[in-house]
């Protein structure tokens, strides 16, 4: 099956599961309280929607739903949906509504816990969504981590972390005297967060009082990287048609040297491939430049240095060898642990996994108002990307539950529009004693809606930057 089309289904399937979910919270707590709701919806559907109950030809063949008093659709664009709640100003914009008196069974007529509760259903649901799916996943598959003073050869370091302290070789153990116990991606969070690093130098205890605080984002795009397991510079594997096949390499084999420079790990090649590929995107290179650029001067051998080749490479059109690296944790697969969780210990585990993804999420936002964080963030063609190529359920349900926290997050934010705006009003209610008008909210919920629309209209057009125009060599 197509890739694209993997990719899609799982953000169908992904989506429209999260978006009843959190619309059912709103629901939910309508129902519970008695308040009428109208419309509930997945995805938006302007102008026209692809199913509903009160469609004339369902109730022919379902008449009691002709009697229900909310009408359940789909609409057609798949960017959330909604429940439309009496007596509510929201994105349907319905202020003649507003101008009836109220009725009991109205959102306005509530009193402000009833209808806090009925805003902040949709997070609650998600929240609950993502520690459901956590637990569930530990339960059926366990757990697996590699604890981080495992890296027996430890990690490397650029100049920079070098110049705070860092050696390579050192091995991250605790951030301000918290343990880091195991290796993920979530170290250069802690590290980032840390006024004081301790490594394991050898065999000993080294502590590393840091100068500057460090930047997430920047130390995550160093070239190269600020921290990178030690990871030598075996082939895993050697593409038939690419340059080091032609060139007699094997899978096992490890680069020694390119044009003269060592070449130790990954790291020491990426760096150096990485400066080649500076040189070409210099406005004064030329034609000759990139001809010349290709040809690459390559020494490489067995791993037990009984056999060294040195051969002059031809680069294809996008100057690569035709190699797959090894993995950097590849090397120690034999030190993975697992896991397994009972029906009891799932729950409190999955709750913490929550919790730590949650607060992780939370902690990266202040980087969304970085120019490099503004251009991070993307529509649902970033998120269709990071779903796996093929199905796997593990990756779709971890994904699920992430994307699950991402909702939360973003609808409690206090603009207005979403529910962390409509919450945020209430709490001044609750404080003040005062019900803002009916043209406050109406103005509210129309600045909010600008506001959604350019942030959207951001994510489109980073997407259009990152993966649509890349398909035409823009």
């Amino acid at each position: 099956m197509n890739i694209v089309l993997i990719k899609a289904l799982q953000l169908l399937c992904c989506l429209s599961l999260l978006v009843i979910l959190h619309e059912g919270g709103h629901f939910g707590f309508s129902k519970l309280f008695r308040v009428k709701v109208e419309k509930f919806y997945m995805f938006f559907n302007p102008y026209f929607h692809l199913f509903s109950t009160r469609d004339k030809w369902f109730t022919r063949l379902f008449p009691y739903f002709s009697k229900n008093e909310t009408e359940y659709g789909i609409g057609w664009v798949p960017l959330g949906g909604y429940v439309k709640i009496a007596g509510m100003i929201d994105e349907s914009m319905d202020t003649e509504q507003m101008k009836q008196p109220a009725k009991p069974d109205e959102f306005r007529s509530q009193s402000v816990w009833k209808r806090f509760l009925i805003m902040f259903g949709g997070v609650l649901m998600n929240l609950l969504t993502a520690w459901f799916i956590y637990s569930a996943v530990m339960f059926t598959w366990g757990r697996d981590y590699l604890p981080i003073e495992s890296i027996g050869k430890g990690f490397q370091f650029n100049e920079h972390a070098q110049q705070l302290g860092f050696r390579n070789g050192d091995i991250p153990v605790a951030a301000d005297g918290k343990a880091i116990s195991e290796w993920s991606a979530s170290v250069f969070r802690t590290l980032s967060n840390a006024k004081r690093i301790t490594v394991l130098r050898g065999t000993e205890r080294v502590d590393i009082n840091l100068d500057e605080k460090l930047n997430m984002l920047t130390i995550l795009q160093e070239v190269p990287p600020f921290m990178s397991i030690y990871s030598p510079a075996v082939i895993d594997s050697v593409l038939p048609t690419g340059a080091m096949a032609q060139a007699g390499a094997r899978k096992g084999d490890r680069l020694l040297a390119i044009e003269g420079t060592r070449i130790e790990t990954w790291t020491d090649f990426d760096s150096l491939m990485q400066r080649r590929a500076d040189v070409l995107d210099m406005p004064n290179c030329s034609h000759a430049d990139s001809i010349r650029l290709r040809s690459m001067n390559v020494v490489f051998g067995s791993a037990d240095g009984l056999r060294r080749d040195t051969a002059l490479l031809q680069l294809d059109e996008n100057y690569m060898l035709g190699i797959v690296k090894m993995f950097p944790t590849k090397q120690y697969e034999a030190q993975f642990k697992h896991q397994d969780y009972s029906l009891l210990s799932c729950i409190p585990a999955g709750l913490k996994k929550g919790w730590d993804t949650l607060s992780g999420y939370v902690n990266d936002l202040k980087y969304v108002a970085s120019a490099d964080g503004a251009k991070s963030v993307g529509s649902f063609i970033t998120i269709g990307n990071i779903f796996p190529s093929a199905w796997d359920w593990y990756q779709f349900w971890m994904l699920t539950a992430f994307i699950s926290i991402i909702l939360a997050v973003m609808n409690i934010l206090p603009i207005p529009g979403l529910d962390g705006g409509h919450i945020a009003i209430l709490l001044y209610e609750a404080v003040t004693g005062r019900q803002p008008s009916d043209r406050f909210m109406e103005w509210a919920e129309k600045v909010g809606i600008f506001i959604l629309c350019a942030l959207m209209l951001l994510a489109f057009s980073n997407d259009i930057r990152n993966f649509v125009l890349p398909l035409f060599g823009l």
